[in-house]
């Protein structure tokens, strides 16, 4: 079995990453910053502990252009020296990101090196862009879904642009925190196994 390539995100019960206005200062939006609460406990033996842990074991990073903005670059390390892939439209020229980033714009080769680069580790992904992208294109394999309770009302969502397809998701986790459902699914790509 090879290594999934799996999407982390916190997300309200109506669908948002953020709140509304994020930006650079403010990078979850009007109180955005609710959706983390619950890493708290990352510290804890509990599930939200557990799923904290399991989030810093992975081998590799791919994240959206947006959301690597947003986080400062992570000055160029996620967690523990893994490489990043960073999945963008275009590249300027002289733009280099710092550290373990780099900029890659196909996504298909990104999957392919984050993959690699990740051996026998699962891939973290961040962000809706490139959670979105690596859907369409039939390679995320499994989403790490952090179910807040709250109702943000308004702000950046999940997933808004998948197009007109249907996917299916098969639940294979669920694990109660204090103030949050981690719920990891299985994503049923049509004429493939996902992991």
């Amino acid at each position: 079995m090879r290594n999934p390539i799996r999407l982390y995100m916190s997300m309200s019960l109506d669908g948002y990453i953020a709140g509304p206005d994020d930006r650079p200062g403010q990078e979850l939006g009007r109180d955005g910053g609710r959706l983390f609460n619950w890493l708290d406990d990352r510290e804890t033996d509990g599930p939200n502990g557990q799923v904290y842990r399991e989030a810093l074991a992975t081998g590799a990073v791919i994240s959206g252009r947006r959301t690597f903005e947003l986080a400062g670059r992570w000055q160029g390390d996620h967690h523990g020296g893994v490489p990043i892939f960073v999945l963008t439209h275009h590249v300027d020229d002289g733009d280099v990101p710092p550290g373990h980033a780099q900029f890659v714009t196909d996504v298909e080769d990104c999957a392919r090196r984050a993959r690699a680069a990740a051996g026998s580790l699962p891939v973290m992904v961040h962000g809706a862009g490139a959670a979105q992208a690596l859907l369409r294109a039939g390679l995320l394999d499994e989403m790490e879904i952090h179910l807040v309770q709250v109702l943000l009302g308004d702000g950046r969502r999940l997933f808004d642009h998948l197009g007109g397809e249907h996917i299916e998701l098969d639940l294979v986790r669920r694990l109660e925190g204090r103030d949050v459902t981690h719920l990891r699914y299985r994503v049923l790509h049509s004429g493939r196994e996902a992991a």
